[in-house]
C-alpha cells in the first residue's frame, strides 16, 4: 500500500510527485542579491534527492528588505537569468520549483550569521531599516523608520514586481513570507505594530498589508499557478499574534486566492519561550487546515520518514517541509522511500546505488535524467 507521504498532490495546474519539500533556508551567499553556483548545487542536489518541491530561500523584494548583505534578491530584472538556471535544473529532476518573496523589515541590515552576526555599520554598507513602527527588534538591531503610506505602497508594488520576475524565471509557485518576525509579520503582531492608522490596532487593520500584498501578487501571478503564504502561527508571547488569529487570517487568505498556508511559528521577539520538540508546529498546521479549509504545509523538527508520513496521514498537513534535515541529508526523500518500502524515482546516473536498498521496491529511472 502506498504511503500518503509519497502520493501525488495537486494545486491548480501544478502536480507534485510527493508530499516532501525543501523548506526555504537562507544561505547568505549572494553578492548584490545574485544567485551563484552555490545556490545551483545546493538546491539542485536536493532536487536530485527526490523531493517533490524545492523552495528557494527568502529572496528580498527590495535591497532594503534583505536580512543581510548576503541575501538572495529578486528586486531587479538582472537577477532573473541565474534564478532561471536553478528553476530549470530543479525541473529536470522531476521536482517543482518555488521561491519565497520576502522583506525583512526591522530585522534587516545585519551581517551574515557565520561571519560574526552584528548590525552593519555605514562603512560596511548598512542601511536604514523600516517597519510598521519605530520599535527595534532588540538592542542589537537598528531602530527602524516607521513606513508612511507611500512606503507601504512601494512595498506592495515591490512584491508584485518580484512575483513577475519569478514567473519569468520559470517558477511553479511563489511563497509570500509573512512569518518569523519579518516585515509582513511585524504588521500582524501588536508586539511590533503600534500604529494608530488603518494599518494598526484591530485585526482587520493589522492584516491589511499582507492581504494587499497577496492581492497584488495574485494580480500578476497566473490563475493556473499556486500561491503560498508562510505565517508564524503564534508569537509564543502574551499580547502577540495568536493561533486563533492565524486561523482567521487563513480563512481570509483562501478567499483572496491563496492555495496553501506554510505554517511555522515565532521570530517576532528575541528569547521567546518556545516548546521545541519533534514536529512541534504540525498541530498548528492541522488546526488551520481543518478550520480554515485551506491546504497547509508543516515544518519544524521533522526528521524521520514515519513521522513525516504520519503528519500527512492524520490530516495535519498536505505537504511536509524539511529544513535542517535536508542540510544533513540532501537525499532524504530517497532514503525515506527506502525506509517505507516505497518505489522511488532515482537519477539514472545513481541507479547503481539505488539497487543496494534491498528493502525498497524496484527503483524507477527518473525520465528527466535518463
Amino acid at each position: 500500500m502506498s504511503h500518503p507521504l509519497f502520493s501525488p498532490f495537486q494545486l491548480r495546474s501544478v502536480s507534485f510527485a510527493n508530499r516532501i519539500g525543501v523548506s526555504p533556508m537562507c544561505q547568505y551567499s549572494s553578492v548584490d542579491g545574485f544567485a551563484s553556483d552555490w545556490h545551483l548545487v545546493h538546491l539542485g542536489s536536493r532536487a536530485q534527492g527526490g523531493a517533490g518541491l524545492v523552495i528557494l530561500e527568502a529572496s528580498a523584494v527590495t535591497p532594503q528588505g534583505r536580512i543581510s548583505s548576503g541575501d538572495l534578491g529578486i528586486w531587479k530584472d538582472e537577477h532573473i537569468p541565474a534564478l532561471q538556471r536553478i528553476a530549470k535544473f530543479i525541473h529536470s529532476q522531476g521536482a517543482r520549483a518555488g521561491i519565497q518573496l520576502a522583506h525583512a523589515g526591522r530585522k534587516a541590515s545585519m551581517s551574515v550569521p557565520f561571519a560574526g552576526e552584528h548590525l552593519l555599520t555605514a562603512a560596511e554598507g548598512g542601511w536604514q531599516t523600516v517597519a510598521p513602527s519605530a520599535v527595534a527588534f532588540s538592542a542589537d538591531y537598528s531602530t527602524p523608520q516607521a513606513l508612511d503610506q507611500t512606503g507601504i505602497q512601494a512595498v506592495v508594488l515591490a512584491f508584485a514586481n518580484a512575483a513577475r520576475r519569478a514567473l519569468e524565471a520559470g517558477f511553479d509557485f511563489v511563497e509570500i513570507h509573512a512569518a518569523h518576525g519579518y516585515l509582513l509579520h511585524q504588521f500582524l503582531s501588536p508586539l511590533a505594530n503600534q500604529r494608530t492608522d488603518q494599518y494598526g490596532g484591530s485585526f482587520e487593520n493589522r492584516t491589511r498589508l499582507v492581504l494587499e500584498v497577496v492581492d497584488a501578487v495574485r494580480g500578476v501571478w497566473p490563475e493556473h499557478l499556486p500561491l503560498f503564504v508562510r505565517i508564524s502561527a503564534t508569537d509564543w508571547a502574551e499580547g502577540g499574534w495568536s493561533e486563533d488569529e492565524s486561523v482567521e487570517l487563513a480563512r481570509l487568505f483562501r478567499t483572496h486566492g491563496v492555495d496553501l498556508v506554510d505554517v511555522s511559528s515565532g521570530g517576532q521577539i528575541p528569547n521567546a519561550q518556545i516548546p521545541v520538540g519533534p514536529g512541534f508546529q504540525a498541530g498548528f498546521a492541522g488546526r488551520i487546515r481543518r478550520e480554515a479549509g485551506v491546504a497547509t504545509a508543516a515544518v519544524g523538527l521533522i526528521t524521520e520518514a514515519g513521522q513525516a508520513n504520519a503528519i500527512v496521514e492524520r490530516g495535519d498537513a498536505d505537504l511536509v517541509l524539511l529544513g535542517r534535515e535536508m542540510l544533513r541529508d540532501p537525499y532524504w526523500a530517497l532514503h525515506a522511500a527506502a525506509a517505507l518500502e516505497e518505489s522511488a524515482s532515482w537519477p539514472a546516473q545513481y541507479l547503481r546505488a539505488a539497487l543496494r536498498h534491498s528493502t525498497a521496491r524496484t527503483p524507477v529511472v527518473r525520465p528527466e535524467t535518463a
